[in-house]
């Protein structure tokens, strides 16, 4: 979501420069526009005001009036294209910001997400770390020893269930001999499972 983002905010960028070169454009074919309007209007009064007498001026003047009539129908032809591009790209940027600001919100309500899931899981292992801590007070020091050391080899767990015969940590059934074994075993004596060496719980629902 975030590279869909960056690729939003590059074209948000390019409509935005298009649509400031074209105001600049627009600017400039607007200042030609009124300049040559200006000068069409002082030959038009020129004309007008009968200063002018012989004939080839008249005719020099009425030529450049009708050439400037002509360069200012060009140039506002230019100012309209200008702004009918200026227009597209205004449509672009104004599109794309409102994409941006979807999916801006979007990756801010997972981040919120994020973060309030970050929080609960901290309050977990706060919470699970202190009940461990009181657990573990209240194991003998050579079995705790025991227990770390085991949960270090086996992938962070250091003892399993006994269910229905079962090893919750290896997923192996006990054989008959040693389920006669954890039977016959007293009931706070320490027992491991033959496979996989981890500390076996028994519980009622060890099938014994």
């Amino acid at each position: 979501m975030n590279k869909d983002l960056a690729q939003l905010r590059d074209l948000l960028v390019a409509a935005q420069t298009e649509e400031s070169d074209c105001a600049r454009e627009q600017t400039k074919a607007e200042q030609d526009v009124d300049q040559v309007r200006q000068r069409a209007a002082r030959d038009q009064q020129r004309l007008d005001s009968g200063a002018v007498t012989s004939p080839k001026d008249l005719e020099n003047l009425q030529h450049e009036i009708a050439s400037l009539a002509k360069r200012q129908s060009d140039l506002e032809d230019v100012v309209l294209e200008v702004m009918e591009r200026r227009e597209s790209a205004q449509a672009r940027a104004a599109e794309l910001t409102e994409r941006v600001a979807a999916v801006q919100a979007k990756i801010d309500d997972a981040a919120g997400r994020r973060d309030a899931a970050y929080e609960q899981l901290d309050a977990e292992t706060a919470s699970v770390t202190k009940e461990r801590e009181v657990i573990a007070g209240s194991v003998p020091a050579d079995l705790l020893k025991l227990y770390e050391k085991l949960r270090e080899q086996q992938g962070g767990v250091g003892a399993a269930k006994l269910y229905q015969r079962r090893c919750d940590g290896c997923r192996l059934e006990l054989n008959i001999t040693e389920v006669n074994e954890v039977r016959a075993a007293a009931p706070d004596a320490v027992l491991r499972c033959e496979n996989c060496r981890r500390i076996l719980v028994r519980t009622a629902d060890s099938g014994l």
